[in-house]
């Protein structure tokens, strides 16, 4: 199996120096992963090292709570996009869907699918503040909102993926859009558990790590 098509190379410490994307970008780079996944702040650093390559740039968005307004969201991901982020994650609001104000999380992931356009976006549920319940309905509304990607966690919560998460997210979304498991990935058994659940992309900070530990 080729971890390397799977893994978002992530740093999102907010400690993480221009060093740390520099070394971030090289390993990515020497490793074919399919992206780096960093803050917004790096994005410059960060295209200018990956421009000649194959390496998607996947910046983070309304991150790590995603409480802040509707239209935050939106003129952040315009300022992404124009800097020249291929993809952008976005914390959906977990307080409004808890709320049940779905129509509200709905619309926000719309308007900055809108900004998106063509790239990838993936709506953050941050599973594990929401019942199985409401995973299955922030699923449906992100299919409805066109986002191209639900993903499980910001890996700043009380915990990362689950398995049972992965369950219920693929079971909701079925083959509509795809799947990202972010979140306490450490090694390959558990890269290939996930992918083996229908996983399209894993977010992790260990994807050295799992690549040569692969075989």
């Amino acid at each position: 199996m080729h971890f390397e098509n799977f893994i978002d190379h992530t740093l999102l410490k907010p400690t993480a120096t221009d060093k740390d994307i520099i070394q971030l970008c090289s390993e990515a780079l020497h490793y074919n992963f399919y992206g780096v996944c960093i803050h917004g702040c790096h994005i410059a650093v960060a295209k200018n090292l990956l421009k000649d390559s194959k390496v998607s740039l996947v910046s983070v968005l309304g991150f790590p709570l995603g409480a802040m307004s509707t239209k935050a969201k939106v003129n952040e991901a315009m300022d992404y996009m124009e800097q020249g982020a291929n993809e952008l994650d976005m914390v959906l609001n977990i307080g409004w869907l808890r709320s049940g104000n779905y129509l509200a999380v709905q619309e926000e992931i719309r308007q900055v699918k809108e900004v998106v356009g063509n790239n990838v976006l993936k709506a953050i549920l941050e599973t594990c503040y929401l019942t199985d319940a409401e995973i299955i309905t922030a699923c449906k509304i992100a299919v409805g909102a066109k986002a191209d990607f639900v993903k499980t966690s910001t890996g700043f919560g009380s915990r990362g993926a689950s398995f049972e998460d992965v369950v219920l997210m693929k079971k909701a979304v079925g083959n509509k859009i795809k799947i990202k498991a972010s979140g306490g990935i450490k090694d390959a058994v558990t890269a290939k558990n996930y992918i083996d659940l229908g996983v399209a992309r894993i977010g992790t900070s260990s994807g050295v790590a799992i690549v040569a530990n692969q075989n």
